[in-house]
């Protein structure tokens, strides 16, 4: 048997259960892991609440968590590149709010010792995501990029990319986060009235690209500072496609393993950081949910089961 956190029903975190589960199995081409930390991310608290029901159906009881690291315990047939004690991360197939999770081996990548248990748990679902949405906005050296909500799970990872790239980045939040932006490389702005005007004092013909986290009504101004749609990608705006602009729901798409073996290099060359903001063990998933829900989280929040 294994812990694991599920909800038999939608709403707030006290739908929320840790029970006794089944341990899962491994099937062909897939390892278990025994779960050494699992990422919290928006996500989890929006399906909890039914808020994604239509765009990613589930049926109930179900668990969260989309983001894993942990060791090998289990190994299925076929399976070569792994074997029981290897430590990995990266994308599961069950829930990562468990004791156990189970997992494609080609969903995952070795740990590298150097990178501690709740920064390996981080990673696959914004990490994947950022390196994703610079693929689509094909962001490259000299470029200027907008992100918007940069001090987010997914914009900080994607402002530290872009800047490993050689691009210039501009990134709005609150004044409280501007100090930690321009520790990355980011050149921070207040977001709010007089956007447009901020961003343009600092790039006077606007910008190449623009990457929306923020969801805020930045749509339009966005596509005005980049000159057009092409280029303007949202995580959040759906109801701005019908602009032209690109709008992106699928994390990684595909690219797990390579957005990830890209910034562990980076995070172990010391060009990109995973500042931790909270930890909790499995016992208290709905206060790590409850914090990732009340926002201006300054990192990521991460479950140690």
């Amino acid at each position: 048997m294994s812990l694991a956190v599920r909800f038999s029903e939608y709403g707030t975190s006290e739908v929320l259960r840790v029970v006794d589960v089944p341990a899962p199995v491994p099937g062909p081409g897939q390892v278990r892991l025994a779960v050494r930390a699992a990422g919290v991310n928006p996500i989890d608290w929006k399906i909890m609440q039914g808020a994604m029901r239509q765009m990613m159906p589930i049926d109930l009881p179900a668990g969260l968590g989309y983001d894993v690291a942990g060791v090998v315990d289990q190994v299925g047939e076929g399976v070569t590149a792994f074997a029981v004690g290897d430590e990995v991360l990266g994308t599961p197939r069950t829930p990562a709010y468990a004791q156990s999770a189970v997992a494609d081996a080609a969903a995952l990548v070795t740990k590298p010792a150097t990178i501690p248990w709740e920064v390996a748990g981080a990673l696959a679902g914004p990490g994947g995501s950022a390196w994703t949405v610079l693929e689509r906005l094909k962001v490259v050296q000299g470029e200027t990029l907008l992100i918007h909500a940069a001090s987010g799970g997914v914009g900080t990872f994607a402002a530290q990319l872009a800047v490993a790239r050689g691009a210039r980045v501009i990134g709005t939040a609150s004044r409280d986060n501007h100090e930690r932006l321009r520790s990355l490389g980011v050149i921070p702005v207040v977001y709010g009235e007089g956007l447009a005007n901020r961003v343009r004092a600092i790039a006077p013909e606007g910008v190449d690209a623009v990457l929306d986290a923020s969801g805020h009504g930045e749509i339009p101004l966005s596509i005005d500072l980049a000159g057009g749609p092409e280029r303007v990608l949202t995580l959040v705006a759906f109801d701005a496609a019908d602009l032209g602009i690109q709008v992106h729901t699928d994390g990684a798409s595909g690219n797990g393993v390579r957005a990830l073996r890209d910034i562990l290099a980076l995070i172990e060359e010391g060009r990109l950081h995973v500042p931790i903001w909270r930890t909790y063990p499995l016992a208290e998933a709905a206060a790590a949910l409850d914090l990732s829900r009340a926002g201006h989280v300054r990192g990521k929040i991460v479950l140690l089961p």
